[in-house]
C-alpha cells in the first residue's frame, strides 16, 4: 500500500497569495503598487508544471521567480518560491539543484557541490524555514515544519560535513524529530485563538475529541451524560474552530495526515487509525477533496487488513459515491489494491493481472513522475507472477524496481522490494539465496524505524531458516518469538496467521517436540490462523493450516477429527483451483 502521499496542502498555502484571507507578506523596498504580481504568477505557473508532471520546467519557472523577487526585493515571494522549489525537489529530485537555479541564488552557491540531492534539499528546507521565520510568515513557517517532518521521515540522518575517517557512518531516522516538527506545525493554531484565551497546546483537538468519544456508533458525537462540563468544552472546541481561517485548518489537518502516515510507517496501526479519525472528525468541513479522500483510503485499508474485505468493500462503496469528482482519486487506487489482494488470496490470477494493468495505466509515462504509483504497480505485478510460480519473471520485475527506487533515493520502498526478493527465493526453493535479501531488508527497516515491516522481515527470515531443515527449527522459533509482540499487537490478520502457522511448523519440525505431550499448543495456533485466513478468504494459506491440523490429528490417532479438517483442506484447495468470481457479490457491487 502506498505509505507516503502527495502534498496538496502546499498548493493550499500558495493559493492564499491573493485569496480572501490575505497573503502573509511584507512590503517590498520598491514601493510599487503592483509589486509581486509577476512573481506570484510565476509561482502559480511553476506549481502548474509540477501538477502536470514537468519538474524541469517547474524549476526553470521558479528560478525566474527567484531572480525577479531578488531584483524587486520582494522577500515574501522569495520565501514562497524557495518553499516551492523545496517541494519540487522533494517530489522529483534532480541531479544538482545548483545548476538549475543558477549562480544568483546565495543558498545554492554556498553549498558544497559534493552534497547529495537529499542533503541539498535539507539545506534548502532550513533556509526556507529561516526566511519564513524572519519575515513572520506564519502559514509558511508551519508548512516548512511539515516539509521537514516529511524529510526526517524519509531520509536517514548523516552529517553534512566530514570529520575524518573515524566519523560515525551510522544512518538512522529519528522519529522524535518528526514528532517535533509536527508539533511545531500544530502551534500555528495558537496564532488564531481568542486573545483572552490561553494558547492552544499541541494535541488539543485530538484530546478534546477523545474525551468526548462516543461509546457506540449510535451515540451522538458529544454525549450528554457528562452534563454541563462536556457541553461547555464542546462549545469552546467547535467555536474556536469556526474562528480559524480555512487555509490554517487545512494545513493543520495535513499535519494529522502526516502523523497517520508516520505511524503507518513506524508500525503502530492504532495510532495511525486514531489520527485519521481525528482528521475526519475535526477537519472534514475545511479539508480539500484530495486530503479527505486520502484519509478515507487509509481507514478503508485499515478495515481490509484488520476486519477483512467485506467491511472494507462496504466502506469503499460509500467513499466512491462521496468522491466522484476527485480527479485520479486515491479511492480508485485503494479499490484496485483491495481487488488485487483479494484476487490473489482467492487464486484468481487472471483478475489480479488485469488489476495490475489498470494500476500501470494510472501512472504517468514521464520519468520521475508518479513514482509511488509506479512502485505500487510493479510490486503487485511481481507478486502476481510469484503467485503464478513464475519465479524468474517475478525476480526480474523486482530487480528492475529496486534499481528504480535506488535511482530516485526511495530507500523506504527498497526495504519492501528486498523483502519481496527474499520471498521469491523462499518460494522457489532457494532459501540460501533469500537470506541476504531478508537481512538487507532488516537493515533498511532498522535504519528507518519501520518496526512492523521489520517484524514481517524477521518472520520471512525465520521461514527461510526453517526451509533449510529441522536443524534450524529452534533458531527460527527464537526469531518468531522476538517478533511476536509487534505482530500480535499491530499486525493484520494475514501477518498474524503467517506467524502462527510458521510457529506451529517450528514446533512440528523440532526433533525434541512431542505431539503426544503438548499437541494443544500447535492446534490452538493453527485454529486461530485458519479462522483469520477464512475471514480474508486466503485459500492457499488456510489450506496449509488445515493440512497441518490433519497431520497432528493423524499422529494422535483422532481419525474422525482428521477427516473433518481434511474436508476443509479439500474445500479450500478446490476454491483455489477453480475461483468463481463471476457471482461474487462483493465484485458485483462495482
Amino acid at each position: 500500500m502506498l505509505w507516503v502521499r502527495k502534498w496538496p496542502y502546499f498548493t493550499n498555502i500558495v493559493t492564499k497569495v491573493q485569496g480572501a484571507e490575505g497573503f502573509d507578506s511584507v512590503p517590498s523596498s520598491s514601493g510599487s503598487n503592483g509589486s509581486g504580481r509577476y512573481e506570484i504568477g510565476l509561482i502559480y505557473l511553476g506549481m502548474m508544471h509540477l501538477h502536470f508532471g514537468h519538474p524541469k520546467q517547474a524549476l526553470q519557472v521558479l528560478t525566474e521567480a527567484v531572480r525577479f523577487s531578488q531584483q524587486q526585493s520582494n522577500e515574501s515571494c522569495l520565501a514562497y518560491t524557495l518553499a516551492a522549489i523545496c517541494n519540487v525537489l522533494s517530489e522529483f529530485g534532480c541531479s544538482s539543484s545548483a545548476g538549475v537555479l543558477g549562480t544568483s541564488f546565495s543558498p545554492i552557491t554556498s553549498m558544497d557541490t559534493s552534497l547529495s540531492v537529499g542533503q541539498q534539499l535539507f539545506v534548502l528546507l532550513r533556509e526556507s524555514l529561516k526566511r519564513a521565520e524572519s519575515l513572520k510568515l506564519k502559514r509558511l513557517v508551519a508548512s516548512n515544519h511539515l516539509a521537514l517532518a516529511k524529510f526526517d521521515l524519509l531520509h536517514a540522518q548523516r552529517s553534512l560535513l566530514s570529520f575524518g575517517p573515524k566519523a560515525s557512518m551510522k544512518l538512522r531516522t529519528f522519529p522524535i524529530n518528526v514528532c517535533k516538527e509536527l508539533r511545531l506545525c500544530s502551534n500555528l493554531i495558537s496564532e488564531f485563538g481568542y486573545e483572552s484565551s490561553t494558547m492552544t497546546t499541541d494535541g488539543a483537538f485530538s484530546t478534546t475529541w477523545l474525551n468526548n468519544l462516543p461509546k457506540s456508533m449510535d451515540s451522538p458525537l458529544l454525549p450528554q451524560e457528562n452534563g454541563h462540563r462536556n457541553n461547555c468544552d464542546a462549545h469552546r472546541f467547535f467555536t474556536q474552530l469556526s474562528t480559524v481561517p480555512k487555509s490554517v485548518l487545512q494545513l493543520l489537518g495535513s499535519s494529522y495526515i502526516m502523523r497517520s502516515t508516520a505511524w503507518e510507517m513506524y508500525g503502530s496501526a492504532p495510532l495511525a487509525r486514531i489520527n485519521s479519525l481525528v482528521y475526519t472528525t475535526c477537519f472534514a468541513d475545511a479539508s480539500s477533496s484530495s486530503d479527505a479522500a486520502s484519509v478515507h483510503a487509509k481507514l478503508i485499508q485499515h478495515l481490509a487488513v484488520f476486519r477483512g474485505y467485506k467491511e472494507a468493500f462496504v466502506a469503499l462503496k460509500v467513499a466512491e459515491e462521496k468522491f466522484l469528482t476527485v480527479s485520479k482519486s486515491v479511492i480508485l487506487l485503494v479499490k484496485l489494491q483491495l481487488l488485487h489482494e483479494r484476487a490473489l488470496h482467492r487464486g484468481n490470477l487472471k483478475l489480479a493481472q488485469q488489476v495490475c494493468d489498470e494500476l500501470g495505466v494510472l501512472a504517468s509515462s514521464v520519468s520521475g513522475v508518479d513514482k509511488d504509483l509506479k512502485t505500487e504497480a510493479s510490486l503487485r505485478h511481481a507478486r502476481t507472477l510469484l503467485a503464478a510460480n513464475q519465479f524468474s519473471q517475478a525476480a526480474a520485475v523486482a530487480h528492475s524496481l529496486f534499481c528504480m527506487c535506488y535511482k530516485f533515493n526511495m530507500q523506504v520502498q527498497n526495504a519492501t522490494v528486498l523483502l519481496l526478493l527474499a520471498e521469491i527465493h523462499k518460494k522457489s526453493g532457494n532459501a540460501v539465496l533469500g537470506l541476504p535479501y531478508a537481512l538487507a531488508s532488516l537493515s533498511f527497516c532498522q535504519s528507518f524505524n519501520l518496526d512492523l515491516l521489520k517484524a514481517s522481515a524477521t518472520l520471512t527470515l525465520a521461514e527461510l531458516w526453517l526451509s533449510l531443515g529441522s536443524n534450524h527449527a529452534k533458531r527460527a522459533l527464537t526469531l518468531i518469538h522476538g517478533a511476536l509482540p509487534m505482530i500480535l499487537g499491530h499486525g493484520g490478520l494475514e501477518l498474524q496467521a503467517r506467524a502462527q502457522i510458521t510457529e506451529a511448523k517450528c514446533y512440528l519440525s523440532d526433533p525434541s517436540y512431542s505431539v503426544f505431550k503438548d499437541s494443544e499448543v500447535v492446534l490452538d495456533l493453527l485454529r486461530q490462523a485458519s479462522d483469520e485466513l477464512q475471514v480474508l478468504e486466503y485459500h492457499e494459506l488456510a489450506a496449509e493450516a488445515f493440512y497441518l491440523m490433519a497431520h497432528v490429528f493423524d499422529k494422535l490417532g483422532q481419525l474422525e477429527r482428521r477427516e473433518e479438517v481434511a474436508a476443509s483442506f479439500k474445500e479450500h484447495m478446490m476454491a483455489l483451483e477453480n475461483p468463481q468470481d463471476e457471482d461474487d457479490p462483493l465484485l458485483n457491487m462495482f
